[in-house]
């Protein structure tokens, strides 16, 4: 009951309705949104890690967080429009925090596929998490864990070409990258259960909140290794770093709205995989702007995640297997229409993607 709540929630994405729209019209709007937003925040960060050599990850993390603020306030949000109580977001919000400091800053110890080859296998323990977070115990067929499978090894076969001719691993990005990992395990699930439990949450709150609790989260860090003062200083000796963090911010905005709006439609899991396609399509423009080399496994590894797209968007069978159930015995006429019901409520619930 909850879930056809939130289902029949009315949601719009900058202005855009998404509730009076076919399911695939809201994908594909909250996928553009993502895809824009995030491929512009992965040039961003090459450019400011790999090329200016600028490893503040905290500190860039607390920049955008004022961006967010001062976007999220243009769009009309006030505190006054919340529903939920502010303690809902401190765990979230520590755990959001954490998750973008921590991938931030082991850029300065991965290179950003190396990055992409760890972050790409969320998808996994989103999936595994989500039969324990209260309020989801979601619980996924195989067809989908399979899917979720190419695509990890996808990713990793590509990433793990490009360490052959450009390594940049170190134990302490190891570290980082997997602590950003578990905190994402979380993060997707914890969004999706407060939308879940209270369909009346709008994307704009749960960024705001989750940005102003989350805030505090990220200054004891930045004091105790320093990297406030170093990073004020750089940035201070190379000012225009402020203007490529405000662009990537305004991008990732974007990208981060249409990320919740997806997670409030279609789920966490979902989203997790769509994220990982979007790696995909930002590995492959990493080595066309760049002008890195391509092997045969960076061929291999984009076929198993083709692969796991193509699995994933195929049909489920539980509407068939029901069908012809109801075909070998027409006796009962109410058992007919209870399973038509059945069949279109299926319909409705399917995953696009």
């Amino acid at each position: 009951m909850i879930m056809k709540k939130n289902e029949e929630q009315s949601r719009s994405l900058f202005g855009i309705s998404l509730s009076d729209r076919p399911r695939w019209h809201q994908f594909l709007i909250c996928s553009s949104g993502f895809f824009f937003g995030y491929l512009v925040n992965g040039i961003c960060e090459e450019y400011v890690y790999n090329r200016l050599h600028f490893s503040y990850g905290w500190y860039f993390t607390f920049i955008q967080g004022f961006v967010y603020l001062l976007l999220i306030h243009l769009q009309g949000f006030s505190s006054k429009q919340m529903v939920n109580p502010w303690k809902t977001y401190v765990k979230l919000s520590a755990v959001l925090m954490g998750s973008h400091g921590l991938t931030k800053g082991s850029l300065a110890f991965l290179n950003y596929p190396a990055q992409i080859m760890f972050k790409s296998t969320k998808v996994l323990p989103v999936m595994i998490m989500g039969a324990f977070i209260p309020g989801l115990r979601r619980k996924y067929p195989l067809h989908e864990y399979m899917s979720a499978i190419l695509l990890v090894v996808g990713l990793i076969l590509f990433t793990l070409a490009d360490a052959h001719t450009s390594p940049n691993f170190n134990i302490i990005g190891v570290v980082m990258i997997s602590g950003a990992l578990i905190m994402d395990s979380f993060l997707g699930n914890l969004q999706e259960a407060i939308f879940t439990m209270n369909p009346e949450t709008t994307q704009m709150e749960m960024l705001f909140c989750s940005t102003v609790v989350g805030l505090p989260f990220l200054i004891p860090p930045m004091i105790f290794t320093g990297e406030l003062f170093k990073a004020w200083t750089s940035c201070s000796q190379h000012p225009y770093v402020y203007g490529v963090l405000v662009f990537e911010a305004m991008a990732t905005f974007i990208g981060q709205v249409s990320v919740l709006s997806l997670i409030a439609l279609f789920g966490a899991a979902t989203t997790a995989m769509i994220t990982t396609a979007r790696k995909a399509v930002t590995l492959l423009l990493s080595y066309l702007i760049f002008t890195k080399p391509l092997t045969g496994q960076h061929g291999s590894g984009l076929l198993l995640i083709a692969m796991g797209i193509t699995l994933k968007m195929m049909p489920e069978n539980k509407a068939t297997s029901t069908k012809r159930v109801l075909t070998s015995s027409p006796n009962s006429t109410t058992e007919k229409y209870a399973a038509d019901a059945e069949l279109r409520e299926n319909e409705e619930r399917r995953p696009l993607v």
